[in-house]
């Protein structure tokens, strides 16, 4: 029960930071001339959030074990960045943009490797996760090579990345997570481990 719990904070965080991602994402394309030093507070927030979700996913022990295998590097990093960008916000505003496309791009790539293990586990999505992981990666990396001098084109740019990731991460986390109602693996671990080794029926 008490891993069931965990998942399901796990599931209901990546739920609520992808939606955040989206609208943040959204409000980008809609206000492109959007407060760069409000979007680091923001997306430092955000980054705080995500990590420290990723980091209860990664010790949860989800029966497939494939959404959450990466996350505790990774949200250890995100929490670092998050941190960084609220209290030296001034220094990096005119680096955001190149600091989320890189986690972006990163994460993408993670979700790529993820989709080809699900693919081997059984899932039958495995292909959308690495469409959606793909085109996520494609708008990360277009991010961080800054492909025009506008800031507004910059700032929709960034937008789109984080719609794509937004919606990756919900992907993923719907079709790779699963929650069963009796979990027990340490208990299995534990009966296995106390299996007389002198028995001969083994």
């Amino acid at each position: 029960m008490y891993l069931n719990n965990r998942i399901k904070a796990a599931k209901i965080g990546y739920i609520m930071i992808s939606i955040l991602l989206c609208v943040l994402g959204i409000v980008l394309i809609a206000v492109p001339d959007f407060s760069v030093t409000l979007l680091c507070r923001l997306g430092g927030g955000i980054m705080v959030l995500f990590g420290l979700v990723k980091i209860v996913g990664y010790c949860s022990k989800d029966l497939y074990r494939l959404a959450f295998q990466f996350d505790l590097a990774f949200g250890i990093l995100l929490v670092a960045l998050g941190v960084i960008l609220i209290i030296r916000t001034d220094a990096m505003v005119n680096l955001i943009c190149i600091v989320m496309g890189i986690c972006v791009l990163a994460d993408a790539l993670l979700k790529i490797q993820i989709s080809i293990d699900s693919k081997a586990f059984g899932i039958p999505k495995w292909w959308l996760i690495l469409a959606v992981a793909i085109l996520t990666g494609a708008a990360g990396f277009l991010l961080v090579l800054r492909p025009s001098e506008s800031a507004q084109v910059v700032m929709i740019l960034l937008g789109v990345t984080l719609i794509t990731e937004g919606v990756l991460n919900l992907i993923t986390i719907l079709t790779a997570v699963k929650i069963i109602r009796h979990q027990l693996p340490e208990v299995i671990d534990a009966e296995y481990c106390q299996i007389d080794p002198n028995r001969e029926d083994m």
